[in-house]
């Protein structure tokens, strides 16, 4: 299993269980993302504290969730980047578009704001 999904109320929270969120795997999660916009989950909280690499299909699936969030008046929010998966999201400059909380308990203060 490559991602799970874990609703807390409004929101949801995704976790990553891979090492590379890459193109291998990258459609799995955006499929994860489609299907909770579809049921009308639109607070969404993607934990990537298990994730060491990311590489732009996995950043063009978070952009994808946070699109689909924003568009429905929800939040989307990122949590346990390691160092190397933060290096790509602020090159990227995903920093200054995307919340990013240190914990899942902090990402979920940070939706329910």
């Amino acid at each position: 299993m490559n991602f799970t999904v874990d609703p807390q109320g409004k929101i949801v929270v995704v976790s990553t269980h891979v090492e590379k969120l890459d193109a291998s795997n990258a459609p799995e999660l955006k499929s994860h993302f489609l299907q909770l916009n579809k049921i009308g989950s639109n607070f969404i909280l993607l934990d990537l504290s298990k994730t060491k690499y990311c590489d732009s299909s996995g950043l063009s699936a978070i952009l994808i969730a946070n699109r689909l969030c924003k568009d429905t008046n929800g939040g989307f929010a990122l949590c346990g980047l390691q160092s190397n998966v933060q290096k790509m999201v602020e090159i990227a400059q995903l920093d200054k578009v995307l919340s990013i909380s240190s914990s899942v308990e902090k990402g979920i203060d940070v939706l329910i704001a």
